[in-house]
């Protein structure tokens, strides 16, 4: 038997899931478990949608490759501490702060992070005064909810009504929050480590579900096209964001950048896409970690819980 086998004994991969996120999920927690099996390690599928969560019992540890509601908001967390079941990614806590994007702002602007502005939404909020506020365009949200489902970008003002009913079905907290249009970009989290920045530019207008997802044409830069002294300020940064949120073990920190250069942290994901489009991938790899070593190392920080 390997060390590898010896240390992480039998693994769960958590994916799946019952999220709007579930098709993405499948795909990350398939890589990851042919990952860990690749490398050894006695992994097994688990998917919380179609399994009881009793028999995570007979498992020494968790990989949790859950995407969005159940199981990127600490719920499945909290099953898993019950248990006394190590698990990757950020605690109850953090999980439910980094998932909630409105709770997330209030944390960061406290802390001084600097977070695009907003408007939290009900069904009174006028729309002119959502507009004055913020202007045109403007970005419509669900604060708990992943991969842009429920997004929408906002031209007009008489297309915020639709915006919010749209978002409203994914989420009862609605978000109308400030546009940046300087370029998007992420920060990978490993560790204490944060990984080389990597510039997003979509083809579409802006990073939706299907550019994330669907699209062969979205465009990935890494270098980022940052100066080395703006990248490593908003490495620190991000590693600062992260922490405030109480975030640990690996993730990712999105931000956007306006036109004068100016930088704003968007929001947290404490388990980020792992498929064949996913970034973190992609930022381990322009560190010298592929995809395999990746992945075992994010499960080893299992090992000091």
């Amino acid at each position: 038997m390997s060390v590898t086998q010896q240390n992480f004994g039998k693994v769960a991969v958590l994916f799946g899931g019952r999220s709007g996120e579930r098709e993405v999920s499948l795909k990350s927690g398939s890589a990851v478990l042919a990952a860990l099996l690749r490398q050894g390690v006695d992994a097994h599928a688990f998917d919380p949608a179609t399994q009881e969560l009793s028999a995570l019992k007979a498992f020494d540890r968790a990989f949790i490759a859950l995407h969005g509601r159940y199981g990127e908001d600490g719920t499945i967390q909290g099953a898993l501490e019950l248990m006394d079941i190590p698990y990757t990614g950020s605690g109850v806590m953090a999980s439910a702060l980094g998932m909630d994007k409105w709770r997330s702002k209030l944390l960061w602007t406290a802390a001084g992070v600097v977070t695009p502005d907003y408007v939290l939404m009900d069904d009174s909020t006028s729309a002119a005064a959502v507009v004055a506020k913020l202007g045109l365009p403007l970005f419509v949200k669900p604060a708990n909810e992943g991969s842009s489902i429920g997004v929408s970008k906002v031209k007009q003002a008489s297309e915020l009504a639709a915006a919010y009913t749209l978002a409203k079905a994914s989420d009862p907290l609605v978000l109308a929050e400030q546009f940046v249009g300087g370029g998007e970009y992420t920060v990978g989290i490993l560790g204490d480590t944060a990984l080389p920045v990597i510039r997003i530019v979509p083809k579409n207008e802006y990073y939706d579900y299907e550019a994330k997802y669907l699209r062969d044409d979205t465009e990935y830069r890494c270098p980022s096209g940052l100066s080395a002294a703006q990248e490593q300020q908003i490495q620190a940064e991000a590693l600062q964001a992260f922490r405030v949120l109480g975030c640990s073990g690996w993730g990712r920190v999105d931000f956007l950048m306006d036109e004068a250069g100016k930088h704003y942290f968007l929001e947290v994901n404490t388990s980020p896409g792992m498929t064949d489009h996913s970034l973190v991938p992609m930022a381990a790899k322009a560190a010298g970690l592929d995809f395999d070593a990746l992945v075992v190392r994010i499960l080893q920080q299992t090992l000091k819980a």
